[in-house]
């Protein structure tokens, strides 16, 4: 998926980068727009999919992507879990920003009978669960793609401290345009582009999830500490390898 803002010289330069150069050094100093044209015009980067959660800052990435190329496909884990307001927000996004193509996707109705026929497998095993509802789905959704597009940013800590623009993991590119941005930029983004906030931001959800495993965060807490609380659990394993539903 070509996108046409790319200016030549740009392109020639990110042209000559493999899998196996070192792909961080060539792109850690490209962010947001720039990023997604350099990428969206690079024939190596091959197929490209946006996955987005439509949580409290998804609406700046995916503004953003619309902005370079509106055709890239966005991927949407329908876990059966989420907050009615997320699903409204998917639809007040879509419309807000024409977004040519969202992919819902859900969990495998076997998976379910199999791992977890009542609903409430996010009660015992959470990181099972998520492999059910979000890391099988995706890692088949994304079989036909090179390279994907991630929100993921460096200021929300843990694990996602040391992240670069651009990553190579399980044998596909991760673009991560907001990597080093920060919350002031996010918020400024909101308020330039007009976009919707998340019907939950304001109630202090600024990292949203599964209904039964994310809640409110205190003020001075980290930006994920209400995903999975009381628990150990940092991330659903979608940014983790390997990652393709073997453990189902």
């Amino acid at each position: 998926m070509l996108g046409q803002t790319v200016s030549q010289n740009v392109n020639s330069t990110f042209l000559e980068v493999t899998p196996r150069t070192d792909i961080t050094d060539v792109y850690r100093n490209l962010e947001g727009t720039e990023l997604l044209a350099a990428v969206l015009g690079a024939e190596q980067f091959g197929e490209i999919a946006a996955v987005s959660s439509f949580g409290a800052d998804s609406a700046v990435l995916l503004s953003l992507i619309v902005e370079v190329d509106p055709s890239v496909p966005v991927i949407f884990l329908e876990t059966g879990k989420h907050f009615p307001e997320t699903l409204d927000y998917v639809e007040t996004i879509r419309r807000k920003l024409g977004l040519m193509e969202v992919r819902l996707i859900g969990p495998d109705p076997r998976d379910l009978s199999h791992s977890d026929l009542d609903g409430e497998l996010w009660q015992s095993s959470t990181d099972t669960c998520c492999e059910v509802r979000k890391v099988s789905p995706l890692a088949k959704a994304l079989k036909s793609f090179d390279s994907w597009i991630s929100g993921r940013k460096q200021f929300q800590g843990s694990d996602r401290s040391g992240i670069e623009a651009v990553e190579w993991t399980d044998g596909k590119f991760k673009i991560n345009p907001l990597a080093h941005w920060t919350p002031d930029q996010i918020r400024s983004e909101f308020r330039t582009r007009n976009l919707p906030e998340h019907p939950l931001a304001a109630q202090n959800y600024p990292s949203i999830g599964c209904a039964p495993c994310t809640r409110p965060v205190d003020p001075g807490e980290d930006t994920r500490s209400g995903r999975w609380p009381d628990s150990a659990k940092t991330e659903c394993g979608i940014h983790k390898a390997p990652w393709y539903g073997a453990n189902i």
